[in-house]
């Protein structure tokens, strides 16, 4: 009897998971099959393991039918063989690893009420499994290591089949992406915009992607060195932005401090003063902090000391200086920098559009890109210090 009652007491607790999983994703939106671009491999365009690329398509609908939204991954890069390899064997460097379907929610989302402006638009996932925000592009293949780096060529691929399945026809299209999905659609962004015609609106968003070439706690420049070797491992100078390293070395165009200036399409930056990423590794990364003193701060500013909470305010200042002064007086780029420790928020229910998102001068993220996007006037938002803002959410690095 006991374990009658036993095996009914874990039906009942597995059905009630079961439950809230449904409640969540018609919530958030439902699951997106994965589609794998079989026909990418003979083009050389494949992963970091030589797998195909992918993406999710969910399709738009009504007056969303002839309007694109291509939202690139984000997760990082590799930036010799070593760290290569070991990406190689993860879902950020082989398509053989991602998961078959992914919950759309935020910027993806499909319902009207989350997502106002693109909730019935042709809505695409780029998987990242190159390792280059999508720029790399070397022939030949080590035997030894069998890695590819052929980002660009994932990229190109990945926007040609889509050209090809109704986007050559868009009224719309957005490139948009989070964290080093969010750096790729700025260095990608001109380059997306050649491919409409000019009666085609164009336009960019990059969430979490403006990384700062700044000075870390050491007084070194950990952040540079790192992009140099990115570049230099994947082959990545020949398809960055020629407006920018035609001015200046191939790795500095890696910083879009040094591209944005130069961009002729509009954009959108969602970030952070405070971006938990920047903070982590390239204000204080590891290597900058042998003695480990940054490690409880950075995990939590709360915890840090009064120097390092001005460090850190210092940087902040750095940032929004750079962010405005690479804007200029554009009035196509458009943006809404918020102050909490918080990294890739347009992917997020919670943060893109809720009752309880974060606000920037009473102003919700989705709200601001819409405006932005359909030219309802100026949009350019920038919070007060850490820590006023109220409506703050718990960091996430949802992409």
């Amino acid at each position: 009897m006991d374990r009658m009652l036993n095996a009914k007491a874990k039906a009942g607790q597995w059905l009630y998971l079961l439950v809230c999983i449904l409640i969540l994703l018609k919530a958030e939106g439902a699951s997106v099959g994965i589609t794998y671009l079989d026909s990418a491999v003979a083009k050389g365009a494949v992963c970091l393991d030589g797998s195909p690329p992918a993406y999710h398509f969910d399709k738009g609908f009504g007056s969303g039918v002839n309007n694109w939204l291509v939202h690139m991954e984000g997760g990082g890069w590799c930036n010799n063989i070593e760290t290569c390899v070991a990406r190689k064997k993860t879902d950020t460097g082989s398509s053989k690893l991602m998961v078959k379907s992914f919950g759309f929610s935020g910027i993806l989302g499909s319902k009207q009420s989350s997502n106002p402006d693109f909730y019935n638009w042709n809505r695409i996932k780029v998987r990242y499994c190159d390792g280059s925000s999508f720029t790399g592009d070397i022939e030949a293949v080590d035997p030894a290591n069998q890695l590819y780096f052929r980002g660009a060529r994932v990229w190109r691929a990945i926007v040609d089949d889509l050209l090809a399945k109704g986007m050559k026809n868009a009224q719309n299209a957005i490139l948009s992406g989070c964290s080093a999905g969010g750096l790729a659609s700025i260095l990608n962004c001109d380059r997306f915009r050649s491919l409409f015609p000019t009666t085609t609106k164009v336009k960019c968003i990059s969430d979490a992607g403006f990384f700062l070439n700044a000075k870390d706690v050491s007084g070194g420049s950990f952040i540079q060195t790192f992009y140099s070797q990115v570049v230099a491992t994947h082959g990545s100078a020949k398809n960055l932005p020629a407006s920018c390293t035609s001015r200046m070395s191939p790795e500095l165009c890696f910083f879009p401090q040094n591209v944005v200036p130069y961009m002729q399409t509009p954009i959108f930056f969602i970030n952070s003063g405070y971006d938990f990423w920047q903070i982590k590794n390239i204000l204080a990364p590891s290597a900058a902090d042998p003695k480990k003193q940054w490690k409880d701060c950075k995990l939590n500013l709360t915890t840090c000391s009064a120097a390092q909470l001005q460090t850190i305010q210092d940087y902040r200042a750095q940032f929004v200086s750079t962010v405005t002064r690479a804007a200029g007086n554009s009035s196509g780029i458009g943006m809404w920098i918020d102050s909490c420790y918080a990294h890739c928020q347009s992917g997020r229910q919670l943060t893109w559009l809720s009752d309880s998102s974060t606000q920037v001068a009473n102003t919700k993220i989705a709200v601001a890109v819409g405006d932005w996007f359909n030219e309802r006037g100026v949009v350019r938002k920038i919070d007060c210090l850490y820590p006023c803002n109220p409506t703050c959410q718990a960091p996430d690095s949802e992409s």
